[in-house]
Order: structure tokens, then C-alpha cells, then sequence
């Protein structure tokens, strides 16, 4: 997809500064039919999947975990809340919500459940919206706490790196699949299509369900958004849960000793040396050798602005914390 700019889109860039419940709900929909990422999802998946219910799955009905979603699954109103979102979502024309179902994969469209909100009918949508909180209230609302702190942290670093450096290159460092040709931005998608913005800004979402690539929405007419993926603490749901009895040492930590592991992992939201130094509780001068020895091995990569250094995840470490292979067979990724 090829997102063209004016000088004045280039000034109307907004990043989102709380999680999009109803895009953070969808992705997870998406995220908990795979079986992607399972370093950081996997255990998350698995609580989730056990308490799946009948209403739960009406969302899923329309949100297969790859192709096309309805884009009126994710009205611009929900930056307001889940509540606002739904309301706008019931309150949508019936022939945009019939259009979006037509876009649906013919056999998700031939399941009762879709026909009858083809149809307008009432009942159907309110029992989606139903569904969607009842879901939303299962796999996205006991997390939101960390997924804040990790949406900030990539807000400040990507904020950080506007200010010292200007929105083009926040857009050609957004993620690897998005690649900022000016005045287009191109984002690595299976589409082929073109968007004018032509004065309406874009409003950049960081997602923590979001996946390996970034995702939009179809109707070009619609509020410009792009939804990316943000990088993840693989501990993320110890947080939120406790450890496991019985688990053994961490593999990054046996891959890098655990130290240099929780630095590695304390960098993924973006820090200082000092903040880094009081994340891992160890000191400045440690702080600053581990930050070296992360940077030098392509880990990490630090710029300094007002006399401070300050620290984030290379592509390489992001990709290393998250837990992916990096070199597929043949060399393909």
C-alpha cells in the first residue's frame, strides 16, 4: 500500500497514546486462533482459549486470523473507550456494515451468524457488540495495565526521535516493512493501493497485538490510521500473573547471562543509562558496560540528545527478544 503525503500531512501526524481497545481487541482475536509468537503470546493463548465462549466466538467468526476483517470492527471513535467504540460501531449505516461483510472470505460469509447482520437485523449486532466486550473483557482488559507501559515506551522512543530528528525520519524508522519514499509511505501489505491523505494527517497506532507487520484499514475514505507492532518484554505475563512453580532460567538469559538479559529486555521500552541502571537495580558504570557490550554485538543502538544517552532495541534485538528466527531456509525471511 502506498500512503501519499502533503507537506501539511507531514504536520498532521498524530501517534496514539493509550491502547485502541477495539483494534487491540481485534488483533487479539486474530493472535489467539494462531499459533504465532510463542515466546510472547503463547501462554497468554492458552489461558485465553480455556474460557473462550459461544458469544466470544461471533467475533472470531469475522476476524480470521489472516485476510480481511471488517474494517467497522475499528471505528475511530474507540480512541474514547470500548464503550464509545461500540456505540459507534451499532450506530454505523447498515449498508456499510453489509459492504465491509461482502469483503469477508466466501466461506465466512455464507455462516449464518454474518448473513443475518448482512441482512440489518438488529438482534445480530448487539450480539456482536456482546461478544466483543465479552471477549474484550477476557483477553485484553487484565493486560492493559502492561500493554500501557509498553505502548509509552514506544511512544517515547518514537516521540524522542521526532523531536530531535522530524516526523520523515520517524516515518522511515517506523518498522521494517514500512519504507518512507518521499512524499509515499509504503507499508509492506498484501494490497495494492494507493491513499491520498490530502490534508487529513495519519494517526499512527502502536499495537501490542499487533504481529510482525503493520496493518490498516481498507476503505480508503475512512480516518487514515496505521496500526504497528510495537517490541515486546517476553516476560511481560510474569508481571501480570507471577512465574510458573518449577520454571527453569530463562533462554535468553541462559543465551546471555541474566544480567545482560534483563538489560537487553529493560531497553526494549526505551531508557537512559541511569534509567536503565534503576530498571535492572545494578550500577551506572555496570549499566553503561553491559549498554556497550549489547550495542556493539548490533543489539542495541544508542543517540544522544541533551547530554544523555538514550537506549533502544535494534531491529536485530527486537527481533532476538521477541523470539523469532531471523534466517528462514534458503535465506528466505
Amino acid at each position: 500500500m502506498r500512503i501519499h503525503f502533503t507537506g501539511v500531512d507531514l504536520g498532521r501526524i498524530r501517534l496514539t497514546a493509550e491502547p485502541d481497545v477495539l483494534w487491540e481487541t481485534l488483533l487479539a482475536a486474530h493472535m489467539v486462533q494462531t499459533g504465532q509468537a510463542p515466546l510472547v503470546f503463547g501462554e497468554w493463548r492458552n489461558r485465553v482459549r480455556g474460557h473462550l465462549t459461544d458469544p466470544m466466538r461471533r467475533l472470531l467468526t469475522l476476524a480470521p486470523p489472516r485476510g480481511y476483517s471488517p474494517d467497522f470492527l475499528t471505528p475511530p471513535e474507540a480512541v474514547e473507550g470500548l464503550r464509545t467504540g461500540l456505540d459507534a460501531m451499532l450506530s454505523l449505516p447498515r449498508r456499510q456494515l453489509r459492504r465491509d461483510l461482502e469483503l469477508l472470505a466466501p466461506d465466512r460469509r455464507e455462516m449464518n451468524f454474518v448473513r443475518a447482520l448482512a441482512g440489518g437485523e438488529t438482534a445480530p449486532l448487539q450480539a456482536l457488540g456482546d461478544g466483543i466486550t465479552a471477549f474484550h473483557d477476557l483477553a485484553v482488559r487484565p493486560y492493559l495495565g502492561k500493554m500501557r507501559e509498553h505502548i509509552s515506551a514506544d511512544r517515547a522512543t518514537r516521540s524522542q526521535s521526532m523531536l530531535t530528528s522530524g516526523g520523515e525520519h520517524l516515518l522511515a524508522t517506523l518498522h521494517p516493512a514500512v519504507r518512507w519514499n518521499p512524499p509515499v509511505l509504503e507499508v509492506a501489505i498484501p494490497s495494492n493501493e494507493d491513499v491520498y491523505l490530502e490534508g487529513r494527517g495519519l494517526r499512527l497506532v502502536p499495537s501490542f497485538f499487533c504481529w510482525r507487520a503493520p496493518t490498516v484499514l481498507r476503505d480508503p475514505e475512512l480516518p487514515p490510521v496505521l496500526v504497528y507492532p510495537i517490541v515486546h518484554d517476553p516476560a511481560w505475563l510474569l508481571d501480570v500473573h507471577g512465574p510458573r512453580p518449577g520454571r527453569g532460567e530463562p533462554p535468553l538469559a541462559a543465551l546471555l547471562g541474566r544480567t545482560r538479559a534483563e538489560v537487553l529486555e529493560a531497553t526494549a521500552r526505551g531508557c537512559t543509562t541511569s534509567e536503565l541502571a534503576r530498571r535492572v537495580r545494578i550500577a551506572m558504570a555496570t549499566a553503561s558496560h553491559h549498554a556497550t557490550v549489547l550495542r556493539d554485538a548490533g543489539l542495541i543502538t544508542t543517540h544522544r540528545a541533551n547530554g544523555r544517552a538514550y537506549h533502544t532495541l535494534s531491529f536485530l534485538g527486537r527481533e532476538l527478544l521477541n523470539g523469532r528466527r531471523l534466517i528462514a531456509p534458503d535465506g528466505a525471511r
